[in-house]
């Protein structure tokens, strides 16, 4: 947790190649100040400078920090740095310790621990999770349909207690987990052979077990029905379509019956479901309305909620507002904003602070989800706004190819077209806005602090992208090669000035930048520390503020942080 200028920011971490997973809390500080140590009163570390030349199209660039890059983490000098630079962190710190654990303690009272999941009916079987009170991983569990001759129905409940099926754990997470700092399900999946027998297959987040599912995200095809899943003005929806009898030849997809949804933004992902039924599951889910389980007649149109999560703490979802707006590009393109607040609290008169945050690469949408350890935000009066920007994919390809490559720069203007509209607007003020990025949304606040850096109030930079051009040039490094297809390859001329004019580190320069934190993690694989550590260090010799700038290097982690649903709190998961 860390305290920028009035505001508690809680560092909430994600997981990807360069790819997003949550959100950073900012929180309002209370009365800290008092055991707060001013950043006037402590001097930050200071980095060597060893001058290094990088030439190439008769272009050249200094980097005064290169040596920071030690790709076997090991060189005394490096690991001093970092050390200082989270002692500096931690002296700032220290007077927000009580705060951060009244935060923590909040932020986990509101989940219910001992819990079970919505039960997918395959075969003759319920499949399920199960949490335990205590226990940091889940349990995979099936129990058997009691009445297994009967058709499926939505109305179907899976029985529980002293009369019901006996309970099989399939896979205990809690026993796999032992003696591992980090250990994460990437994949799980449920076969059931001819004769039914039953297989398991799961994969780890390094690809080491046996099975890696594919995610159906267009299509789901059924004995009887066609489900597709698209986007309208970057929100998704569900069509069903009846197939006509075997034998009968489809003539084209007609009279489609689309499933209506509560919220005006909102986030719908497919579950698994049987290829023979005609219950459709799917889970849904807004930045007010926690993550629900339904079954979806498709020949009737009934939908039936079988399962939410409970979240517990007094919450209810008739305090809070979602709307989405329109903020509109330099090139007049409309940008999608989903915002969230807390209508008691929230005047609309600029007052309120407000947390936007973005991402916009790789075609990943970043839907309006829920998100229980955001309610610490909202719940203090704080504003939390999404920016969907070009080089996502919430308004289809075209969106994403124009956030890419040659026109990657229309990521890091909608982004501040977006912080326009909300200070224009009275969401809030400068003074009062905060943004965040990890990753590659790490980039887009490094670019943008650099374009702008007089429209925010902090920001939060977590494992960010920003040695664009130096990276995307050393193929030894992990992901680079793969990755021009992303970015560009700048041993082309065209793309390394392109690249070289926005890559964050590259356009560091004397003026005045807001509060800013940066993490890392030493062995992150998909953005080395050396990245951030050369931004903090660059941005400590050239900004002419007196404002806070804090590096935070966690010498244990990768890119993915703790992996226990518990103790993953502790870094605001």
């Amino acid at each position: 947790m860390i305290r920028l200028g009035g505001l508690v920011c809680l560092p909430f971490r994600f997981i990807g190649s360069r790819r997003p997973r949550v959100l950073t809390s900012v929180v309002p500080a209370t009365n800290h100040s008092q055991s707060f140590i001013a950043a006037e009163t402590m001097k930050p570390p200071v980095a060597k400078k060893v001058k290094h030349e990088m030439a190439l199209f008769d272009d050249v660039r200094i980097d005064n920090y290169y040596w920071l890059r030690d790709d076997s983490r090991t060189n005394p000098e490096v690991l001093s740095h970092i050390k200082q630079e989270n002692s500096y962190t931690d002296s700032i710190m220290s007077g927000t310790k009580k705060f951060e654990d009244e935060m923590y303690a909040e932020i986990r009272g509101r989940i219910k621990e001992d819990d079970v999941s919505a039960p997918k009916r395959k075969g003759q079987y319920y499949y399920y999770k199960r949490t335990l009170e205590g226990k940091e991983y889940a349990q995979h569990c099936r129990r058997l349909v009691p009445n297994n001759g009967a058709p499926p129905s939505v109305f179907d409940v899976m029985p529980d207690g002293p009369d019901a099926p006996p309970e099989h754990v399939i896979l205990d997470e809690n026993i796999k987990a032992q003696g591992h700092d980090y250990y994460s399900i990437g994949a799980f999946k449920v076969l059931v052979s001819p004769n039914g027998r039953l297989v398991a297959y799961a994969e780890d987040t390094k690809g080491n077990e046996i099975y890696t599912v594919v995610k159906i995200q267009d299509m789901q095809l059924f004995a009887d029905h066609l489900v597709l899943y698209e986007r309208e003005n970057g929100l998704p929806k569900i069509t069903v379509y009846g197939l006509p009898e075997v034998g009968e030849a489809i003539n084209g997809l007609e009279a489609g019956r689309n499933v209506d949804f509560i919220d005006p933004i909102y986030s719908v992902d497919p579950e698994e479901s049987e290829f023979s039924t005609s219950i459709l599951q799917f889970s849904y889910s807004s930045m007010k309305t926690p993550n629900s389980v339904y079954d979806y007649d498709m020949n009737t149109g009934v939908s039936v909620l079988k399962k939410i999560d409970p979240v517990l703490g007094g919450f209810d979802a008739k305090n809070y507002v979602t709307e989405r707006k329109w903020a509109v590009a330099s090139d007049g393109t409309q940008i999608p904003l989903s915002i969230f607040y807390r209508k008691d609290l929230v005047k609309l008169d600029g007052s309120s602070p407000l947390l936007l945050y973005g991402y916009g690469s790789y075609e990943i949408c970043i839907d309006p989800t829920f998100k229980a350890s955001r309610l610490s935000l909202v719940d203090r009066g704080f504003i939390f706004a999404i920016a969907h920007i070009r080089g996502g994919g919430e308004m289809g390809r075209k969106w994403y190819e124009n956030g890419k490559l040659l026109k990657k720069k229309n990521t890091f203007t909608d982004f501040i077209a977006c912080a326009e509209y909300l200070i224009g607007n009275q969401y809030c003020s400068k003074e009062k806005l905060c943004i965040e990025g990890r990753s590659a949304g790490g980039l887009l606040i490094g670019a943008v602090l650099n374009m702008r850096p007089d429209l925010f109030k902090a920001a939060v930079a977590g494992v960010p992208f920003v040695d664009v051009l130096t990276t995307m040039l050393d193929p030894t490094i992990p992901l680079t090669t793969s990755e021009w297809e992303e970015w560009g390859d700048p041993r082309k001329e065209e793309f390394y000035f392109y690249m070289k004019s926005y890559s964050p580190v590259d356009n560091i320069k004397p003026q005045v930048y807001p509060n800013i934190l940066v993490t890392a993690g030493l062995n992150d694989p998909r953005v080395m520390y050396s990245e951030p550590a050369k931004f903090v260090a660059k941005l400590r010799e050239m900004k002419t503020d007196k404002n806070i700038l804090l590096f935070k290097c966690e010498l244990g982690a990768g890119h993915f942080s703790k992996s226990g649903r518990r103790i993953s709190l502790k870094d605001g998961k």
